[in-house]
């Protein structure tokens, strides 16, 4: 009876005294410049670090954020310019913001947290998963390795930036794509079919000159057909007019740029240069 009454009372300092643990030693050497610990041990007090809302641990040469779950209240996380390989923040349920750009981050994994901003240029990503990410309003993602993004679920986007990958799939098609004030998308050589909300609308809106860029192989549709069925849809597609950017049929001038109409709902600009 005693024992149990002895270790009963001690529960509370064993929880006290919890432990995460953090094997790199810049991030633990930036968690003491902080003052949220004491010795470079590999670990760090847990009642430290789980009530903290904000973390900035920018230009620290940090490569492992082993340790980052315990960050159980964190909002925003800015973890840019270090060598971060793997990125995991699964578990921060309450994230809001997260900036992770120039890295050389391979895996982020994002979970499903309440993520309304995320900026991750300049890294090595060629896969990432944003189907969990409903509330997301701003992305940033250039300079990477993306093959295919798909932010269909995304319908709270205003800003996206994904210029400089490979993509060849690219899907926009989230129903509000309206509030999309912000596209940069050029630098992908080979993305021909984007997927969108209404082509027509797209092509008529979405104007350099409202910070809309694209590369000139690119068109909007309706319904992109399989990556793999792209040359043969090009050939088969049959044009169906011609008209300015208003909307009126014209058979087109020089230095006018004018929108090609396709019978598959898909839309092109262009431009007859004299």
């Amino acid at each position: 009876m005693k024992k149990i009454l002895l270790i009963i009372l001690c529960l509370p300092f064993i929880g006290f005294g919890q432990q995460t643990y953090v094997p790199d030693d810049n991030f633990e050497q930036a968690l003491i410049n902080l003052g949220y610990d004491i010795v470079l041990d590999d670990s760090v007090l847990t009642t430290n670090i789980n009530n903290i809302s904000d973390l900035n641990i920018q230009f620290q040469g940090i490569s492992n954020l082993t340790g980052i779950e315990a960050f159980a209240s964190l909002t925003g996380l800015q973890c840019d310019y270090n060598q971060i390989t793997n990125l995991n923040v699964s578990n921060l349920n309450y994230l809001v913001y997260l900036t992770c750009e120039a890295n050389n981050i391979t895996n982020l994994n994002l979970g499903n947290n309440n993520l309304y901003w995320l900026q991750c240029w300049n890294n090595n990503i060629s896969n990432i998963d944003l189907s969990n990410c409903t509330n997301l309003e701003l992305l940033n993602i250039n300079n990477n390795n993306l093959t295919s993004l798909d932010v269909s679920n995304c319908s709270s986007l205003y800003s996206i930036v994904i210029e400089s990958n490979n993509l060849t799939n690219l899907d926009l098609k989230n129903g509000n794509n309206n509030i999309i004030d912000t596209l940069r998308i050029e630098n992908n050589p080979n993305l021909y079919c984007i997927n969108v909300d209404d082509s027509t609308w797209s092509m008529s809106n979405w104007t350099p000159s409202n910070e809309h860029f694209w590369d000139s192989q690119s068109y909007f549709s309706n319904n992109c057909p399989p990556a793999t069925a792209i040359q043969e849809h090009f050939s088969s597609k049959k044009l169906l007019k011609v008209t300015d950017l208003l909307g009126r049929e014209t058979k087109g001038t020089k230095n006018e740029p004018l929108l090609y109409l396709y019978d598959d709902g898909t839309v092109e600009k262009r431009i007859i240069v004299e």
